[in-house]
């Protein structure tokens, strides 16, 4: 019996990209199975939408290799392009149109796909189909970009950032959407600077950083990485600053560090180490002005390998 020997709806291995004196992408490998949301994470300037750009067949490469449903760009680009949808973090429309008029010139575009009301259904625009688009919502207006992207029936998606500026119950309408669209096997490439939609939605993640995969794995495994499961924030009064070793050594904790004024712990069991790290700030006499815990998170993986948070310019 034979396994499946499918190429990957995407393959990039040794991609690198150079504009003058800046390195973009240095090296990058990514691999998304069918049925897969990868997710792409890292802070402004790491390289990700340069990276997204090359597989889309929209900036050339100067090294490595790209194969997008197995084929290279270059090589019956028409039928390529015809494969895949793509939903940027904003899309300029016709304020004029109206939502169907839009999602039908849309698919006009492609030799076949769903129908354009069944596409309208889908993303739960009904109500807004005679609405001219300068009358929707950002939500709205999301969803649609969302229905112009799956007009072609396409087998890879590449989502940038498609939740940015949206009210938490537009947000998690979106999410509902992309889980029906991985759940149909469709292979997805998402960009976010939301951990909690990175967590809910994604497979696996490559966190990026200077053009390099610094760290991937799924959400869980990346957590996990911390060798933590908690993280203790706290800031103290005026004075002599804590003693970071003497924090090192309190039960419990895995990795202290000063940052922006606050320290930041890591931690296995939080009931063991509070009450002993509280002891410790009383034996070295400092003031506690601020106490925050929560669950270790993606974010916590990105600060801890590069220091810096996503959202940092």
């Amino acid at each position: 019996m034979t396994g499946n020997t499918a190429p990957p709806p995407l393959l990039v291995r040794n991609l690198r990209k150079r504009y003058a004196d800046v390195i973009a992408v240095n090296g990058l490998d990514l691999e998304i199975r069918a049925g897969e949301c990868f997710g792409l994470l890292g802070p402004n300037g790491a390289g990700k939408t340069t990276t997204i750009e090359i597989c889309e067949g929209l900036t050339e490469p100067d090294e490595g290799e790209v194969l997008v449903l197995g084929r290279r760009w270059g090589e019956g680009d028409r039928e390529l392009r015809e494969l895949l949808g793509i939903s940027l973090q904003e899309t300029q429309f016709s304020e004029k149109l109206t939502v169907q008029e839009t999602v039908r010139l849309f698919r006009s575009f492609y030799r076949q796909g769903p129908a354009p009301e069944r596409v309208i259904e889908t993303v739960q625009l009904q109500e807004k189909r005679t609405a001219r688009v300068g009358q929707l919502s950002g939500g709205q207006r999301q969803r649609l970009a969302l229905a112009c992207a799956l007009v072609g029936d396409p087998a890879l998606l590449f989502l940038d950032e498609p939740t940015t500026g949206l009210d938490p119950q537009s947000r998690r309408q979106l999410w509902e959407l992309i889980e029906r669209f991985k759940a149909d096997g469709r292979a997805i490439l998402l960009t976010t600077h939301y951990m909690e939609e990175a967590e809910r939605l994604c497979d696996q993640v490559a966190i990026v950083d200077h053009g390099q995969v610094i760290a991937r794995g799924t959400p869980r495994e990346l957590v996990a990485s911390l060798g933590a499961e908690h993280v203790v924030e706290f800031a103290v009064g005026d004075g002599a600053p804590v003693d970071e070793g003497a924090l090192a050594g309190v039960d419990g904790v895995a990795t202290a560090i000063l940052r922006n004024g606050a320290y930041r712990i890591s931690v296995g069991e939080l009931h063991r180490t509070v009450p002993a790290l509280l002891a410790e700030l009383r034996r070295q006499g400092a003031q506690l002005t601020e106490l925050r815990t929560h669950s270790a998170t993606l974010e916590d993986v990105f600060v801890e390998l590069t220091g810096r948070h996503l959202r940092d310019e």
